[in-house]
């Protein structure tokens, strides 16, 4: 740890001259074709051209990442981009060429505001974000086009960007190069083809509701919700508890027992806002839905994407993970089944209905039989509000409820592998539990991971129990 610190030191005072004079010069122009990634598939152009919401334009700007200078003590390469302009954009990640590769050091950013030119100060972006995905050789997970990845980081409108990523002493040091070396345990190696990756989630001022003709994806993704609100509808209503228990039995009245049926144990159902919603571009990912089975367990995520944004933004987040988890990552759509932003409010994530038991891409190795729930921001060192702990609360109630399932109790789930547990391996847990229950990480935030007992307790009380 205190070579680390030394090297990082060193680092820094060596960036900084480097970027002092960088910012003494016009920044630098932005991307060309040559940074752009390579064109679509004809098939894919005509099917993005015909579909694409003309009202929610969105874009990625995608920029390998170059050698900035060497560390005095290893001489690994420091990657990154000097400053420079950009398009705009409001979240950004890295990306790398293999999913299976991990990224042993830091990635620090900073932005230009669009409009004022102020730079922001320099931010971390997190990491370790494999954990949140699809199952080990599931078909998702294994299909062509899927890349490593840090968390996104919401960073608001800007214009400008600069980044480095500063990788950590290998075992060996002094001995890597920092670049595409093979070297069994040496951190210092970076994994091949860092890209920044630039997301416009598209305007704010276009979240209000939306008319004209739906497309044939957005009409699916709607319908999928049919027994619960019209097509097209911007938001799925609150329910007291007897409209939600009249719900539950026209739902799920075929497979409940006689005692089920009298007493049910579900929370109300709270207000959900939809893809069409959030302004979901439904061209961008798979045309076919994928279900599990019963979901028996909920996991509890953070974003990780930092807490400076304002709630009337929160549908832009969600915009910006969409794409980033579609465009960026090769994921078939959004990873989470449902988002909480801190004021409370619950948005629909990945698509094929919110009553539905649909297959996420949340918690790798246990992405069966379960959701997931993202809390927007990061939760390490801030707590979550109540408003938020309180949605889990009122979400899993009802989710759970469907299935027959008390937020308070536990739960066997199979193993689809990880590095807390073996493939195939039967687990027990909560019933609401945090990602890093069922994987070696810190999501959901050390914070937010405290108040899950609390929502434990009060999801049981929505229920009845």
């Amino acid at each position: 740890m205190s070579k680390l610190r030394g090297m990082r030191g060193i680092l820094a005072s060596s960036i900084g001259v480097t970027c002092a004079a960088a910012l003494a010069l016009p920044l630098a122009p932005p991307a060309t074709a040559a940074d752009a990634r390579p064109a679509p598939t004809a098939e894919a152009a005509t099917r993005a051209a015909v579909t694409a919401r003309p009202d929610i334009p969105g874009s990625t700007q995608s920029l390998p990442l170059r050698p900035l200078t060497r560390d005095r003590a290893s001489g690994a390469a420091v990657l990154g981009l000097a400053p420079r302009a950009v398009r705009p954009f409001s979240l950004l990640g890295v990306v790398w060429d293999d999913p299976a590769a991990e990224l042993h050091g830091r990635v620090q950013v900073r932005t230009r505001e669009a409009g004022t030119g102020a730079w922001s100060g320099w931010r971390d972006v997190e990491t370790h974000y494999a954990d949140h995905g699809a199952d080990p050789g599931s078909a998702e997970g294994t299909a062509d086009g899927v890349r490593g990845a840090t968390a996104p980081l919401w960073v608001g409108e800007s214009d400008g960007v600069e980044i480095r990523v500063l990788p950590e002493p290998g075992e060996d040091e002094g001995e890597g190069t920092g670049v595409d070396e093979p070297g069994a345990g040496d951190h210092s190696v970076l994994p091949s083809g860092l890209r920044l990756e630039l997301v416009d989630p598209g305007d704010e001022a276009l979240e209000g509701p939306r008319t004209g003709l739906m497309s044939a994806e957005a009409t699916a993704a709607s319908a999928a919700n049919s027994a619960l609100a019209p097509l097209g509808a911007l938001e799925i209503p609150a329910l007291n508890s007897e409209q939600t228990r009249q719900e539950y039995l026209t739902l799920r009245g075929a497979d409940l027992t006689e005692q089920q049926r009298a007493k049910p144990y579900i929370g109300p159902r709270p207000a959900i806002v939809t893809r069409r919603g959030w302004g979901a571009n439904e061209s961008l990912r798979e045309k076919r839905f994928v279900y599990t089975g019963k979901v028996k367990a909920a996991f509890v995520h953070h974003t990780a994407s930092g807490n400076n944004y304002k709630c009337s933004q929160a549908p832009s987040l969600i915009r910006g993970f969409y794409r980033y988890h579609v465009r960026s990552l090769g994921w078939r759509d959004i990873g989470y089944n449902f988002l909480v932003d801190k004021c409370g409010r619950i948005y629909e994530g990945r698509a094929g209905g919110v009553a539905k038991p649909v297959k996420g891409a949340h918690t790798l190795g246990f992405n069966t039989d379960t959701t997931g729930i993202a809390v927007i921001g990061s939760y390490g060192s801030k707590k979550p509000s109540s408003s938020a702990v309180k949605a889990i609360a009122r979400l899993t109630a009802w989710k759970l409820g469907l299935h027959g399932m008390n937020p308070r109790a536990k739960t066997y789930l199979k193993s689809g592998g990880g590095n807390l547990y073996r493939k195939g391996k039967k687990v027990r847990l909560n019933v609401i539990s945090g990602h890093r229950d069922g994987f070696n990480t810190s999501c959901p935030g050390g914070k937010l991971y405290k108040k899950l007992g609390t929502a434990r307790s009060t999801a049981a009380r929505y229920q009845g129990r």
